[in-house]
This record gives C-alpha cells, structure tokens and sequence, in this order.
C-alpha cells in the first residue's frame, strides 16, 4: 500500500527509474571522449590537401586535443567531388572506430587486429577503393560533415606556447644567425603582446586573422610600415610551419596585405664629397678608411665585410671569399687598386677577424651585426660633425658611389647592355633585371643633355 505522507512527482519517479535501471551502464555527467570527425576541403582549392580530423580527449590534461589528421589517398583525387566521396568514406569509417572503443593513447592492437588464436595478426592496409561516378552518387547524398575554418574551444588542440616553440626549434636549424635572431624577436614580441591583450587565447587554433590584424596595427601605430611588413613577413612563416606540419588548418597570415612603404635608401656620393671624406680620414682615421675602400673598391656590403676573417684573403691570386647576401659563399677578385692600400698580413693568423677596433687582424668574439653597428657608429660621427651629412647617407653610400662611376665610365666606351653585362660579373648581381633595378634606384644611369632638343 503506498505511502500517503510520500507523493513522488513524475521527474523523480523518472530519475528514479533510470538510475534503477541504466545508472551502472551510462553516466551522463561524462565528458564525451572525443569529437565528431570533419572533413577540411581547403575552401575547395584542390592544390592544398584535404584530410579528416578529429579530437580526443587527452588523458592527461583532460581536454580534448586534435589527432594528426588523416590523408589516405584522397588527394590523389583531381576533383572536388572524388575527393569529397573518399574523405567521406573515411569519416565514416573513422567513426565507426571510434565508437568501437579506438583510443589514439592506447595500444589497441587486441581490440582491432587480435587473430582468433589470441596472437596478433598481421594487418595488411589496403587502398581505397577506386571511386567511380556512382560510388559519388551514393556518397555525396549521405551526411558529410562540412569543412570549417572555426574550431570549438573543446577542439583547440596544441596550446599557443607549444606551437611558437616548435616552430622555433625548426628555424634555429634553417635561418642564418642574423635572420634568426630577428625572426625570434619578432615571435617573442608577439607572444608578450598576445599574453596581455588576449590573456584567454591559450591554444594555436584560438589564434585567428583579427587577433593577427590588431596585432599588426598596434606595432604600426607604435613603429612604422616597415616594422608592420617585417611582423607580418615572421608571422607568415611561422604559420606556413605550423600549416606544413599540421598544427594549424591554414596560414591565414600569408593574405593579409604588405603596406606600401617608401624605400629608404643612402644617397650617392658627390666626386668632392667622397674625396674630402676620404682625404680626412686618411688624416685622422686610417682603419676607418680601410673599411670603407673594401666596400668602395670590391662593391661589398658593409655585413661582408664584417664577416670577413684574414684566412679568406688569397693575396698570391688576388681573390678574397665571404659570404653574400644572395649565396652562401662567393669569390671575387681583389683589384690592384685595394691590394695597395693593404699593410703586410703575413703574420696574422688566418682565423682572425680581418677588422676590428684597434686595426686590422686580431680577436674580435661578436657578431657580424654588432661589428657593423660598431663601424656604422663610428663613421656617422665623422660625417655629421665633420661633414654635417644627414641620416641618407652612409658606409652603403659609397657602394653607390663607385658602381656609379664605374658604370658611367664603361658607358662610354660602349653600349649599355655590354657596359651592364661586364658591370654584372663585378658586382655580384645575379640577374640583369636586379642590376638594371639597382642602377634606377641609385640613379647611376642618367640621359645626356636635351636642352637643343627642347629649343625646336
């Protein structure tokens, strides 16, 4: 007879019931353990690779993080609609493991490839089956989950920090010292930034083009179009990283616009001008001047110069070697007019830097950037106090200022193209459209007078 003081309502007898009768079998309060698996199509461009990706929950952190995406041979596949039917057939497979207890943490060898005799068997893995018009007629009408470039904060997979470092790790192997410690800085600045403004973006896949863009517009409206175009060149590649080794689904960064900047360049030395420059620091400065004659007369960058060791100079066959800007090692000749000015270096040992502070040859441990900064400092307070020169002009200048005249002197005793085709071989340019550009850039070829012209 029931209990006239106990009126259970329909929610509890309903409660009562299930925990009665389903509560060993299914907890409700449990997290899923992994996600539904989607399909990536790349926005459709078939030049990219499609895959099928899914989460799982870690067992460690407890939050569901994306698995290695799967390929198969889907793109292999030339056309939307084969692909999509292959991807979709793999999702559909992919869940069917999935819901049979496949657990990407666990060895699941005796749950899916145990034989009847209880010793593991050998699982051969067989191709796709060719998809034919009417396997896409079938497919294509069955669910399939759609690509999406949003991914859900239970499916962000690797966090934020992990993926800077494991791109970093890459470049140290790939970018050169100068370049890495640039790039590095860059990554660093963005990862203190991201840390104070967007304190809840803990995961790469939280990372989007907006939160780049703010970026990029704080460092512009701070620095310059420049800095906003070198960020954004570090951020690029970092995602194109990210992307080859799929931590992220897309390099959003590379389609962001570069902003126009107007180029600062040194300006060209006047005849009188680099003559007093060079005549007082023969009085007062004679290293100084020496530096700048292996930029005047073998047309080097102030960097190579830097890098040069005493061990790269061949005086016996006039030729010296040094890392270029555009190849990782370069030869060329040492005119006579610069093996003049040299002093004696045949005591010197070869391992030793071929400037420094104090003269020429000697131990000099810092980099090649620091060195120029050195050399760079050290020249502007001749040419601003001395000569009253603005921030245009430089030890750069003079690089200008002798393929100027260099060129403007062989001009004359031929054509141009000739005149440009010799020039190529001296200063190191690797096509004849950069020289070409670089010669309109620094002015060096100007038109004879017209003014007769003019008076008709």
């Amino acid at each position: 007879m029931p209990n006239r003081f106990f009126m259970p309502n329909f929610t509890d007898l309903v409660n009562n019931a299930y925990e009665s009768a389903y509560g060993n079998a299914y907890d409700l309060s449990l997290k899923k353990k992994y996600s539904k698996p989607k399909i990536y199509t790349a926005k459709g461009d078939l030049k990219k690779r499609w895959y099928v990706y899914f989460s799982y929950r870690d067992p460690q952190s407890g939050k569901l993080k994306m698995q290695t995406p799967f390929y198969g041979d889907a793109n292999k596949y030339k056309t939307k609609e084969e692909r999509l039917a292959a991807l979709g057939i793999y999702s559909k497979v992919i869940s069917k493991l999935l819901s049979e207890g496949y657990n990407p943490y666990e060895d699941n060898t005796e749950r899916f490839y145990a034989s009847e005799d209880g010793k593991e068997a050998v699982v051969n893995k067989e191709p796709i089956p060719e998809v034919k018009e009417e396997t896409v007629k079938t497919v294509l009408p069955v669910e399939v989950p759609q690509a999406t470039e949003e991914v859900k904060e239970t499916e962000i997979g690797e966090g934020f920090i992990e993926a800077l470092d494991f791109d970093l790790n890459l470049k140290k192997r790939l970018l050169r010292e100068s370049s890495l410690r640039s790039y590095e800085n860059h990554l660093s600045v963005f990862r203190r930034w991201v840390g104070e403004n967007h304190p809840k973006l803990k995961y790469i896949a939280q990372l989007d083009k907006k939160v780049v863009l703010e970026f990029l517009n704080d460092v512009l409206d701070r620095t310059s179009a420049r800095n906003y175009n070198n960020y954004r060149a570090s951020l690029s590649s970092m995602m194109g990283t990210l992307e080859s080794n799929d931590k992220v689904m897309n390099n959003f960064v590379k389609n962001i616009k570069k902003l126009k900047t107007d180029p600062k360049r040194n300006k060209t030395y006047s005849r009188e001008e680099q003559e007093g420059i060079f005549q007082y620091l023969e009085d007062n400065d004679p290293l100084l001047l020496h530096f700048i004659k292996f930029v005047s007369y073998s047309f080097m960058r102030p960097i190579e110069v830097c890098r040069l060791k005493v061990g790269d100079l061949d005086l016996k066959n006039k030729t010296l070697s040094f890392k270029a800007k555009n190849s990782p090692l370069k030869t060329k000749i040492i005119p006579d007019i610069l093996i003049d000015e040299l002093p004696d270096l045949s005591s010197l040992k070869k391992k030793d830097s071929l400037f420094t502070p104090n003269g020429m040859g000697g131990v000099w441990d810092i980099t090649p950037d620091q060195k120029r900064g050195y050399f760079t400092k050290r020249f502007k307070k001749v040419v601003k106090d001395e000569f009253g020169f603005d921030e245009d002009y430089g030890i750069y200048s003079f690089r200008h200022t002798f393929i100027t005249k260099l060129y403007r002197q062989m001009s004359q005793k031929t054509n141009p193209h000739t005149a440009k085709g010799n020039l190529m071989l001296i200063t190191g340019h690797t096509s004849m459209a950069a020289l070409e550009k670089y010669l309109r850039d620094i002015d060096a070829e100007l038109p004879s007078d017209y003014s007769e012209m003019l008076k008709n």
